[in-house]
């Protein structure tokens, strides 16, 4: 099996850059989400609670970013995860973040991406971009206004999480660091440190501070662009000289290198279960009552799952889809076959069967959009099983 130098894959990226050039910023409903055992764990949990530590209400009053109301779980003491971060083998901003993004409609793309590539899409406020993987790899963050929104969309091509966070006009960067393989993001107004999985800072004046997040969704180009076709598309113009047809680490489009599922991971994880492979893909959510994981696979293949989470462990029941409304936590996972990719919701304890056309019937017989169900969304992320295990080792898990 290869072995990987996070370093000699990054050369590319992180060498000189070409001279800046000028880019053109183009200026259904989106906003802020509030917010099984582990085997072999490296770092010692916090017993299962959440870290405790809050942010410095002085900082959290003055600092432009727009911050949780309540912080996310946190499994570990941020000492401990401090200890814990590494380099990535490139310096601060040596994967440079696109801050001056150029787009263009999805009628001009022509052959740029073929049809199967995975794309980031999001929606806010009814406006449609799209983040093609090929770019990202390369840049990890791209600081963008959407839907008179200003954002972040990020991306860790070593956990395979796309996330997005509001910013409220100030950059994050890329620090160079990774925590469990994952992306360390630095925000430019005090650099506090912000594992982006954890959306929560681990050092410096907001430690303890959670993001407001909104979802990106991993899909394949194709069928993005059918179900969105007035997306506007982030371009190659980035103002950087880099190879966007190849990606350092392999491909998508088939899996292959560091994205095959059973492959090693380049960095110690900070737990290891060989539960499932390494890069297996899960949809993960994080809620006070605790943290769960629905693999993707039998998310895609079933449609819907109704979940009851009773102790930490997962019960589903899938055809048709129920939950237990007196269970610790009642949820109701969702494929969306428009757009390949899977939302969240808490059960209300109703039935919920598959339609005809990618609809969810209720129990009235109303057919509902998978991304607009009369329910509350859960905010969720897809990543890699190593990733989220390593920074939820109690998580629940559907698989």
């Amino acid at each position: 099996m290869r072995a990987y130098s996070r370093r000699a894959l990054l050369a590319g990226i992180g060498g000189a850059t070409a001279a800046m050039v000028a880019g053109c910023l183009d200026s259904d409903d989106g906003g802020p989400y509030d917010a099984g055992d582990g085997q072999g764990t490296n770092v010692t949990a916090s017993n299962g609670e959440p870290n405790s530590t809050e942010p410095d209400p002085d900082a959290a009053a003055e600092t432009a970013i727009p911050l949780a109301s309540e912080g996310l779980p946190v499994a570990y003491e941020f000492g401990a995860l401090r200890d814990e971060t590494v380099s990535g083998g490139v310096p601060q901003d040596g994967i440079p973040s696109i801050d001056d993004p150029s787009f263009e409609p999805v009628s001009d793309v022509g052959d740029r991406i073929d049809d199967g590539d995975p794309v980031f899409g999001v929606v806010i406020d009814g406006e449609a971009k799209v983040y093609p993987q090929s770019i990202l790899v390369h840049h990890e963050i791209v600081n963008d206004a959407l839907g008179g929104e200003s954002i972040a969309v990020t991306y860790c091509p070593l956990t395979g999480t796309a996330m997005g966070f509001f910013r409220n006009g100030v950059e994050f960067g890329v620090s160079g660091r990774l925590l469990n393989s994952n992306l360390v993001m630095y925000d430019r107004e005090n650099e506090s440190r912000w594992p982006q999985m954890l959306a929560t800072a681990t050092e410096g004046p907001l430690e303890g501070a959670s993001l407001q997040e909104f979802p990106v969704f991993w899909s394949p180009w194709e069928q993005w662009r059918e179900a969105y076709p007035d997306s506007q598309v982030l371009t190659e113009s980035t103002g950087y000289a880099r190879d966007y047809g190849s990606d350092p680490y392999g491909s998508y489009n088939p899996r292959a290198e560091y994205y095959e599922p059973d492959s090693p991971t380049m960095f110690e994880p900070l737990a290891v279960d060989d539960r499932h492979p390494n890069k297996q893909m899960f949809l993960g959510a994080r809620l006070p009552e605790g943290t769960i994981a629905v693999e993707r696979d039998r998310l895609a293949e079933d449609g819907l799952i109704g979940i009851s989470v009773d102790a930490g462990e997962a019960e589903t029941e899938t055809d048709p889809a129920r939950a237990d409304p007196e269970s610790e936590l009642a949820l109701l996972a969702v494929w969306d076959e428009r757009i390949g990719a899977g939302h969240l919701y808490r059960h209300d304890g109703e039935v919920y069967e598959r339609g005809e056309d990618n609809d969810v019937l209720d129990e009235s017989g109303t057919a509902h959009d998978p991304q607009e169900l009369p329910l509350e969304a859960v905010y969720a992320f897809e990543a890699m099983w190593f990733a989220w295990i390593g920074f939820y080792p109690d998580s629940a898990v559907v698989d």
